[in-house]
């Protein structure tokens, strides 16, 4: 301890002294472009940035993009201060303090009293701090340096493996370049903090600091295997502890001082409960209602080895996790164990999938129904009508339930799917949101996907391709229960395009016996479920994930293919090449019987010039970056005044669409009223004028949808010729297994 001891009172011998002399440039730069930039703000800055002041040899020195910013903004003067290590790592001047003040105002300025005598001596740091916090004050709008009480966990001084400049603290990761943060490891800290980086140690509270809501792994009467923050550390108790065995795998504020554990206040109490929505400060516990998050609170997996987690991760519908209570606020989030996938919960959107806030909801059944709110319970007879609108009292405390007998199905009657008043089974809950009423069907998951099938593929469709949906939608829906989309109100999907169709077409004996017959079955790559991407129809291939500018290494499961037999792959990224391609109206595919195989339509200069804009009249059109399948990523536009790229096949496909164009199809039939085209599989050629001089432009296309992953039409023209669903899906999903997730 003595040697110790010691080693840390030169360290801050140390820098108490240099504070009295002076603050190193590199530093002082920290701290001032911090108070103009945040971290992340800074790195895109030198992304962009030209060229650096400092010598190549220098260049992963913490300090340059600081310093070169100020070079930059004239805040410092390469004349006067050379960019190079020794001069960063010296002290600043009395000039240069003056120069950086001046640099943001004249008042600032004054505050630095630089003469001819101290003009070259070092600006004490004590000085420039007090500087600092006036300039923070200063500036408007208010920039986000903020003071905090933070501990420090631990650096690449105690926990192997972490990143230089870099602290486990109470406020998460910390970046702390420059400084030295080791000495404080088990110190609670007032600091001066931007983001995730500390810029200044104001103060040291000292060595008596209490860990909240840490986790026990392990111990023995010397000491304990805890979690804190992301790490796992020992730290020795003060004393031998007889008590280890009620500490270990529960929740506990830890007390220490000098590094060393003085008290452990252990939390047992757990509360179980389906969790029903997640906030940014609270969660929604069935049975609880909405309790309030501690400040420091924690979300961690316990089971199968422990893992830190966030608020993103947690499963609302399942009761999975437990909570640990402590003061009337969840002290931590506790995962324990897989979810099952057997239930979903889905946001039932309003008429014409509008939007997410109802006006008013009116429910009723042909059998009794259940309503349920805080502690109360209301039984209505059949047929009797249950209205609610916003405002309700009822929904003051939390949500309301509603169930029906078994077997029945709830009516909606506020609401229209294809012109019909929808009905639900399994149970619905009503939200007041303080935007409008929230309405949510939770119910198995196979009996959600019976909903499905028949509002994604025709139930006249072979059985095999409606299998092979059935898979689909199982998989995708599954993946999508994890993804928490509207975990705020309690819900994994809605029932629009957004995610899967769902009861937007009543049900069907044959969409019903799909499900059924592949009951669980979902497609695994390497043993773990794919977002199963599937689309209306193709133009003859299948595109990989890039037409979304994702990575295709990330989901290499999804593969260009033609649709013939041998999956063949061809590249059409030249213009050319791809208008040869979709011209040929013969093209062979298991979907070029379908009427959106090809199509195109011919578009005037006077509706994109109204749908594009900023660029004058629309003169000219060029593909200028296209996917090895063919699908436009970036298109050119050239108009009277000046030119535009439109990036992305969604946005492209909308620009050149509109209600008002006539697409012929490839059976002679036409369509119109759409505002975007059917594909971005497309091509544009001019096309002379019409009659009133309006230039004209032919867009050749082919397919319906996004292309990535399964071609409904083309699994139905599989499986007309005989291909079980298995093997329809194997080739639309490269290297995957069907099988029941265990």
């Amino acid at each position: 301890m003595i040697p110790l001891l010691v080693t840390v009172l030169i360290v801050i011998i140390i820098r108490h002294e240099k504070e009295g002399e002076g603050i190193p440039r590199a530093l002082a730069a920290k701290s001032v472009v911090l108070a103009l930039q945040s971290p992340e703000e800074l790195a895109e800055w030198q992304d962009g940035y030209k060229a650096s002041h400092f010598p190549v040899k220098s260049l992963e020195e913490w300090y340059v993009p600081y310093m070169d910013y100020l070079y930059e903004y004239g805040f410092l003067s390469e004349e006067e201060t050379p960019a190079d290590s020794g001069t960063a790592e010296e002290m600043l001047t009395y000039q240069e303090a003056s120069r950086i003040a001046m640099t943001f105002s004249p008042k600032l300025g004054e505050r630095i009293a630089v003469n001819k005598k101290n003009r070259n001596q070092p600006y004490p740091e004590e000085l420039w701090w007090l500087f600092y916090d006036s300039l923070l004050h200063s500036l408007e709008p208010a920039k986000k340096v903020e003071k905090k009480s933070i501990c420090v966990y631990g650096t690449l001084e105690n926990v192997p493996g972490t990143p230089s400049w870099v602290a486990h603290t109470s406020m998460g990761e910390a970046g702390f370049a420059g400084l030295a943060l080791d000495p404080y490891i088990d110190h609670e800290l007032e600091v001066y903090v931007r983001g995730n980086e500390i810029i200044h140690v104001l103060t040291d509270k000292g060595q008596e600091v209490t860990y909240r809501n840490v986790w026990l792994i392990d111990g023995d009467e010397e000491g304990l295997q805890v979690y804190v923050g992301d790490i796992e550390r020992r730290i020795p108790f003060a004393g031998k502890s007889k008590k280890v065995e009620e500490y270990i795998h529960n929740l506990a504020d830890i007390r220490l001082e000098n590094g060393k554990v003085t008290k452990v206040s252990v939390k047992k109490e757990r509360l179980t409960g389906k969790l029903l929505s997640v906030r940014e400060d609270a969660v929604e516990i069935e049975g609880y209602g909405l309790v309030p998050l501690d400040e420091e609170y924690k979300v961690l997996k316990t089971y199968g080895g422990l893992e830190r987690l966030t608020l993103e991760d947690l499963l609302i519908g399942y009761e999975i996790q437990e909570f640990v209570p402590a003061n009337g606020k969840i002290s931590a989030v506790l995962v324990v164990r897989e979810f099952d996938a057997e239930t979903i919960r889905v946001l039932l959107m309003t008429d014409n999938f509008q939007e997410i806030y109802h006006d008013q909801v009116i429910l009723d059944c042909a059998s009794p129904l259940v309503v349920s709110w805080q502690d109360q319970e209301l039984t209505l007879e059949a047929g009797e009508e249950l209205t609610i609108l916003p405002g309700d009292k009822r929904l003051a405390g939390g949500r309301m339930t509603v169930t029906a007998g078994e077997g029945e199905e709830i009516r909606v009657r506020s609401l229209k799917r294809s012109g019909e008043m929808p009905s639900y089974g399994g149970r619905l809950e009503i939200v007041d949101s303080g935007e409008g009423l929230v309405l949510i069907n939770e119910l198995y998951l196979e009996d959600y996907l019976k909903k499905v099938i028949p509002s994604e593929m025709p139930p006249a469709y072979e059985k095999e391709a409606l299998k092979a949906q059935a898979v689909c939608a199982r998989t995708y829906a599954y993946m999508q229960i994890q993804s928490n989309t509207y975990r705020e109100y309690g819900a994994h999907v809605d029932d629009s395009t957004n995610f899967q169709v769902y009861n937007n077409m009543g049900t069907d004996a044959r969409t019903a016996a799909a499900v059924e017959e592949t009951y669980g079955k979902m497609l695994l790559y390497e043993g773990s479920p794919i977002t199963t991407y599937y689309f209306s129809t193709s133009c003859g291939t299948t595109a990989d994930s890039s037409v979304w500018g994702s990575d295709p290494e990330l989901t290499p499961y999804l593969k260009r293919v033609t649709l013939q037999p041998g999956r063949r792959t061809v590249n059409l990224s030249s213009n050319d090449d791809f208008a040869a391609f979709i011209k040929r109206m013969d093209y062979p595919a298991y979907d070029s019987s379908f009427p959106f195989y090809r199509w195109n339509v011919t578009v005037g200069a006077d509706v994109l010039t109204a749908n594009i804009g900023g660029v004058g009249n629309v003169e000219a059109l060029q593909v200028t970056e296209r996917g090895a399948s063919g699908v436009a990523q970036s298109l050119l536009v050239k108009g009277s005044d000046g030119e535009k790229v439109i990036s992305g096949q969604d946005r492209i496909r909308a620009a050149l669409g509109d209600e008002s164009l006539t697409i012929h199809r490839k059976d002679g039939g036409t369509t119109t009223g759409w505002t975007s085209l059917p594909s971005g599989f497309l091509t544009i050629e001019a096309a002379g004028k019409d009659s009133n001089g309006v230039q004209l432009f032919r867009i050749y296309g082919g397919g319906y949808g996004h292309g990535v992953g399964m071609s409904q039409n083309g699994a139905q023209g599989m499986a007309k010729e005989g291909m079980g669903y298995e093997e329809i899906l194997r080739f639309f999903y490269d290297g995957v297994t069907i099988e029941t997730l265990k």
